[in-house]
């Protein structure tokens, strides 16, 4: 329904997910956060979504971050809600996501949305698109978890200090984005890359990311090591006739 804050779909082996408030730049609400929290475990437990797309409605924003006149509202409040304490899960759960997410990143990613989009594991831009790390300005902070994974130290670092705009192009040179395309063709791309991934082995693809973020912090060794560890456990390879017959048939070779 049009009417709900996020929407969901799923189809062909990917689920999409909207933000759906584009009257306030889909402000996320304490509400949307829970609603987008929930519709990421029903997709990581529906074997039939391999890959996982988040967007924003309408074309101005992707999301405008944290509902600013909700926590105003709050904080004036004699008695106020209580807080969520799944809260500071919700970004967590979205970065380990067990199922490679996409962001189709169609306008502006500001404050908490920033932090969002930087927790995804790949990110489709368009010319409106722009990033602000703003948690500085607002006398707060976040993403430093985040943020330097994705595009490293330096441009971290000159990002979250300076609390700037990032424009489009930019955005690609530093691996904001991994693609940057017309706003006509973004969620085709982001469906494109979703269907490269729902058309490999989902156990090898979801151990492979697991393999990727669990072993930030360790060693290169110790990465090698669990790599080796997990084909012969958790990760055994699909058998060779089996794994190559798709390749074989159609290269037109016998086994």
């Amino acid at each position: 329904m049009d009417n709900e804050i996020i929407l969901v779909e799923k189809s062909e082996g990917i689920g999409t997910i909207t933000l759906n408030r584009p009257e306030v730049l889909n402000a996320l609400s304490s509400l949307s956060y829970k609603k987008l929290d929930e519709a990421i475990t029903d997709m990581e437990s529906d074997p039939t979504v391999k890959a996982i797309i988040i967007t924003g409605a309408g074309n101005r924003a992707f999301t405008a971050g944290a509902d600013i006149h909700e926590m105003t509202r709050n904080a004036e409040n004699d008695k106020p809600p209580p807080v969520d304490p799944k809260r500071a899960f919700y970004s967590w759960h979205v970065a380990s996501c067990t199922k490679p997410t996409i962001g189709a990143i169609n306008g502006l990613a500001y404050g908490g949305g920033a932090v969002l989009a930087s927790s995804l594991d790949i990110r489709v831009g368009c010319q409106e698109t722009k990033f602000r790390f703003l948690a500085a300005a607002y006398g707060r902070v976040n993403a430093t978890w985040s943020l330097p994974m994705q595009i490293g130290w330096p441009a971290a670092k000159e990002l979250l200090f300076t609390a700037r705009v990032v424009e489009a192009q930019e955005s690609l040179q530093l691996g904001l984005l991994n693609h940057l395309v017309d706003s006509k063709q973004l969620m085709a791309k982001s469906r494109e890359l979703a269907s490269l991934i729902a058309s490999n082995d989902p156990r090898m693809v979801q151990g492979t990311k697991e393999l990727i973020t669990g072993n930030i912090g360790n060693s290169w060794h110790n990465h090698y090591e669990d790599e080796q560890e997990a084909l012969k456990t958790k990760l055994l390879p699909t058998p060779v006739l089996e794994g190559f017959k798709p390749f074989i048939e159609r290269k037109g070779r016998k086994p």
